[in-house]
């Protein structure tokens, strides 16, 4: 596996002196309270199916540096170490024990992908190890107090564009083409739980595994079902590919997808095949006049500049101000830097802007994060444009008892 480790920072400002934070108290792992460094880790797809999903990481830890580079945690450090796992969730969980048991990591911190962060949830609790913005939109990651998610449940996301689907594009026929994994399974739970509260029936619900290129035999099924709105699940890879095949075949549809799939990595991917395609999205546009948003612009241009700026980075960042906001509140409280008061700190956190999110709130029994998504639409000219003002989620979906 490979690793890389630095000390990095993000874009929330701390208002206030912390005295006493580096009293001789009983820390956790990862916390040095004389070189006043905080150790936290990720895993992240270098190499597997999805490589550019790095650039995820490339914006977290440009985050931190951030955090470092303008003091934004009053003399504290953020040490950042990630390994590659290849997506693979097994590789996941091994890179995690080795972040904990050799790099002594305070917390996981913006670690990569959906069925990933789950397949790590058993072995955080054995430790005792949160998990700060997981990226990834599973239901298993709003039921874990360790956890806390940025990222809407996919259950939401999938409900807001179905709602989408029939209000805005008066669509008849809606089908869903979902990853087979949690991230898909998640989406397809809110899209059925849609449905059935709106007593309609889906054109055609047809999974798909994440490796898959050849997406000819799906959309001659949706073609047959006679979809006029096709819902997608799935990585930028799958998006693209889909999209070929509904070219080649002569299907014609309107295609919604989630935000991170709203990124010039997608554009790349799919060229002209994505202009007019929808993303519901919970983050604010990437060319926002937003401080936070702006420091994201400027920094990953600085330390990434082959990386495109878009969502997909904006996520990346966002998570990474995450873990920076709670550890900075958990240094304002007083209290000893322990991973358990970590958890306490972060269930206080109440309309919070945390990068491009914005009245990011956590509570007891309630780590759903971002609450809201707006609609944004794929122009000809390569820009993602707000096409719809942000809304909460249809309530039976975002309300539901989480399974």
């Amino acid at each position: 596996m490979r690793r890389r480790t630095f000390l990095s920072s993000s874009a929330i400002a701390a208002t206030a002196a912390f005295p006493g934070v580096a009293s001789a108290q009983q820390a956790s792992p990862g916390i040095d309270l004389a070189a006043k460094t905080v150790t936290v880790g990720a895993f992240t797809p270098i190499t597997g199916p999805v490589p550019f999903y790095s650039i995820l990481t490339h914006a977290a830890e440009s985050c931190f540096k951030w955090v470092n580079e303008t003091n934004q945690l009053n003399g504290w450090k953020i040490n950042y170490v990630t390994y590659d796992d290849g997506y693979e969730p097994a590789r996941s969980v091994a890179v995690t024990r080795r972040l904990v048991e050799e790099n002594k990591v305070f917390a996981l911190a913006a670690p990569v992908g959906t069925a990933q962060s789950v397949a790590v949830i058993p072995y955080a609790k054995e430790v005792g190890l949160p998990m700060i913005g997981p990226i990834g939109g599973a239901t298993a990651l709003f039921a874990e107090r360790l956890v806390f998610p940025l990222l809407p449940d996919y259950g939401w996301s999938a409900a807001s564009n179905l709602d989408y689907a029939w209000t805005d594009l008066k669509a008849g026929r809606v089908a869903l083409l979902w990853e087979n994994d949690e991230l898909g399974r998640s989406a397809k739970r809110g899209f059925d739980l849609h449905m059935a509260s709106s007593k309609k029936e889906p054109a055609e619900s047809i999974p798909f595994e994440v490796r898959n290129t050849d997406f000819t035999p799906h959309v001659r099924r949706l073609a047959n079902a006679k979809a006029d709105v096709v819902i997608l699940f799935g990585s930028n890879a799958n998006l693209a590919a889909a999209l070929k095949a509904a070219e080649r075949i002569g299907y014609n549809a309107k295609w919604m997808a989630p935000f991170f799939t709203a990124d010039p990595t997608t554009r790349k991917l799919a060229g002209p095949l994505l202009d007019g395609v929808y993303f519901s999205s919970w983050l604010l546009p990437v060319m926002a006049d937003d401080t936070s948003v702006k420091a994201y612009r400027d920094n990953v241009g600085k330390n990434y500049p082959s990386d495109p700026i878009g969502v997909f980075g904006l996520n990346g960042w966002s998570n990474g101000a995450l873990f920076a906001k709670g550890f900075q509140m958990l240094l304002a409280s007083g209290k000893p830097l322990t991973r358990a008061n970590l958890v306490d700190v972060m269930e206080t956190m109440t309309n919070q802007n945390v990068g491009g999110a914005r009245n990011v709130s956590f509570k007891a029994g309630d780590h759903r994060g971002a609450r809201q998504e707006g609609m944004v639409q794929a122009a000809a000219d390569g820009s993602f444009k707000l096409v719809r003002d942000f809304k909460p989620y249809p309530a039976e979906v975002f309300d539901a008892k989480l399974s």
